[in-house]
């Protein structure tokens, strides 16, 4: 026995009780051990050295896998893409951390540098005077093309009439030849180059290149390019709204940007993409000799991809932040969405109403998804842990397909073009928006994901109609203890599919959220928004107020604090507490149950709404 127990105890003092750290610095090199003294320079490279670690099963990885990440900035020539082969297990997992006290940015951005005064330059009809100029930047000999800029980490405009005073309205949209009638701009937009118009649809807005502006009188007819002016005037919802009668709030807003005439305030930029420069008319206090501009060039920067048979797993992410991303798809084809930031790529009324799920449904619609910083594919046990998502252009994390027990807490996502956080399948390219999604391999549908104790702020930024949280076909998401606020749209949405039909949504959470400053420019909105059955579906101990007022809503009233919306079923709404008793429900279903919502919940459930106290970092 004697014998027995000295050989455990030289087995013990053999084997590691501690991970394997991997050491990266923006000052070390790959070629370097990735040691603590000779530290790699690229994650790529750090998370190369793990998989070997793993593939050969290497004993001292029994605990698990570090790599700390030094303080500092790692510009990404790609996205880090995460495979099977890079998982960890449930007592050995992968962790991607920054280190201790240490925030570090990983970036899809590059540097624009060597600004230096513009002097006279035509076309910039308000601000010559106060113009800097840059070369574009260079990526593999080819100017990258962007439709963001950071200065000093605070985004600037493109050039716009957004903020030059109240939008105009269209005049009239003539569906058979295309056509937007408006009033007669207050610049020469005739040379119209890369303009764009955006309308105010409803709960959406729709980004339009403009082929043509024809001055008519005291109106111009405003034609654009296609697929978009297709499907802009093909789709019915949501189209521009025509007040004919005068009895609502007047014909859609809109506004026009990316020209060089409109440029006109602190703040805005323009790119002149067919002589390679940028112009910026810099806000008071920066310094263009020092400050630190960056324009996007990756559209994501993490990638899970597994497969439904080998899934990435047990990968953690801590203390970090994914900065800088963009989308260029509405400068290539324009961006008509259906709703919640989802592109139409091809929509239109039915002649004969009916589809095999709703017999009186009038029209169908396919849809195209935006990217998002952070994707999961096939990925499962995985966890976002106090990271920073911010300054993308489109969607900050998405768990796209055959998602299953990932966590996203603690972290603060911030300054998103589109939604904060997405979850689940919209549809797509093959099956109509409208259908009921239960697709035969369970393993397809998002589940059981947490998303908890996230500060969500000033998302939406660029599309309008995008929200907070987004879940669409997925079950068990649990969604809880998060601060959603500063919103153009709706805080948390959950369902999809406009259907009674029972699908694969069951179960889903959304529980002691707190929800302000939202519906800032859009309406048909709900603090909390629902769509389709979803049994046991809870909306309980939510805190929701600060309803904003939608400047262009045709109908300014139609808000909510709580909406089900079309085909909502089997959903409980319990012991939520809103500044007001104004709540909506749109041709819901069956089985909803309504206890004790509104401002007379008992005020300890307003106050616990929120982030915990153990999470406010």
């Amino acid at each position: 026995m004697k014998q027995l127990l000295t050989t455990i105890i030289l087995l013990i003092a053999i084997i590691p009780l501690f991970a394997v750290n991997i050491y990266v610095s923006p000052k070390g090199n790959d070629k370097h051990d990735g040691t603590k003294d000779s530290p790699l320079q690229t994650i790529m490279m750090a998370q190369r050295k793990a998989r070997e670690l793993r593939r050969l099963n290497a004993p001292e990885i029994q605990e698990g896998i570090n790599i700390i990440v030094a303080d500092g900035t790692y510009f990404l020539d790609e996205p880090l893409l995460f495979r099977s082969e890079d998982s960890g297990n449930v007592t050995s997992i992968t962790t991607i951390k920054g280190a201790s006290g240490t925030l570090p940015r990983i970036s899809g951005g590059i540097e624009v540098n060597d600004w230096e005064k513009a002097g006279k330059v035509n076309g910039f009809t308000n601000a010559s005077r106060n113009l800097w100029v840059a070369d574009m930047p260079r990526k593999a000999g080819r100017s990258v093309e962007f439709r963001q800029m950071w200065v000093d980490g605070v985004k600037a405009n493109r050039a716009s009439n957004l903020d030059d005073g109240e939008l105009d309205r269209i005049l009239a949209a003539d569906h058979e030849n295309e056509v937007f009638w408006i009033p007669l701009p207050d610049v020469d937009l005739s040379k119209t180059r890369q303009l764009e118009m955006v309308i105010h649809q409803w709960w959406a807005i729709a980004n339009l290149r403009v082929k043509d502006i024809e001055i008519v009188g005291d109106s111009a007819k405003v034609s654009l390019f296609q697929p978009e002016s297709r499907i802009e005037f093909e789709h019915p919802w949501p189209a521009p709204f025509i007040d004919s009668e005068k009895k609502y709030n007047g014909n859609s807003a809109f506004y026009f940007v990316n020209h060089p005439a409109l440029l006109n305030n602190p703040g805005e930029w323009y790119a002149d993409t067919d002589n390679g420069k940028i112009y910026y008319w810099p806000r008071e206090g920066e310094n263009m000799d020092r400050a630190e501009v960056l324009v996007p060039f990756l559209e994501t920067l993490v990638s899970m991809e597994g497969t439904l048979d080998h899934p990435v797993e047990y990968i953690h992410f801590e203390n970090l932040s994914f900065e800088h991303t963009t989308w260029m798809r509405p400068s290539e084809r324009g961006h008509v969405p259906l709703q919640a930031g989802f592109y139409l790529l091809d929509a239109y009324k039915l002649k004969e109403p009916g589809t095999p799920d709703k017999a009186g449904l009038e029209n169908q619609a396919w849809l195209g998804r935006q990217p998002a910083a952070i994707e999961l594919r096939n990925a499962q046990h995985n966890r976002i842990f106090k990271c920073k998502v911010m300054h993308a252009a489109a969607t900050g994390i998405d768990l796209v397909t055959g998602t299953a027990y990932n966590e996203i807490v603690a972290c603060k996502i911030e300054d998103i073009g589109g939604t904060g956080i997405q979850a689940g399948f919209f549809g797509d390219a093959a099956f109509e928006a409208h259908l009921p999604y239960n697709p035969g391999d369970e393993r397809e549908v998002c589940r059981f994901e947490t998303i908890s104790n996230n500060l969500i702020s000033n998302v939406t930024n660029e599309d309008w109609g995008c929200v907070g949280i987004s879940v669409g076909f997925a079950h068990d998401i649990n969604i809880e203890y998060n601060e959603v606020s500063h919103l153009n749209y709706s805080g948390i949405c959950v369902g999809w599919g406009w259907t009674k039909t029972i699908n694969c949504m069951k179960n889903n959470r959304v529980h002691a959220n707190y929800i302000h400053h939202f519906a800032r420019n859009m309406y048909d909105v709900g603090g909390i928004y629902t769509l389709s059955a979803q049994p046991n579906g809870e909306i309980s101990e939510n805190r929701i107020e600060k309803l904003l007022k939608a400047p262009y809503a045709h109908i300014p009233d139609h808000y909510q604090y709580i909406y089900y919306d079309e085909g909502s079923s089997y959903i409980r709404a319990v012991n939520n507490w809103t500044e007001k008793d104004k709540f909506f429900s749109n041709t819901p279903g069956p089985g909803n149950e309504w206890i004790n919502n509104g401002p007379d919940v008992d005020e300890a459930i307003k106050n616990k709404a929120g982030i915990q106290a153990a999470y406010r970092w």
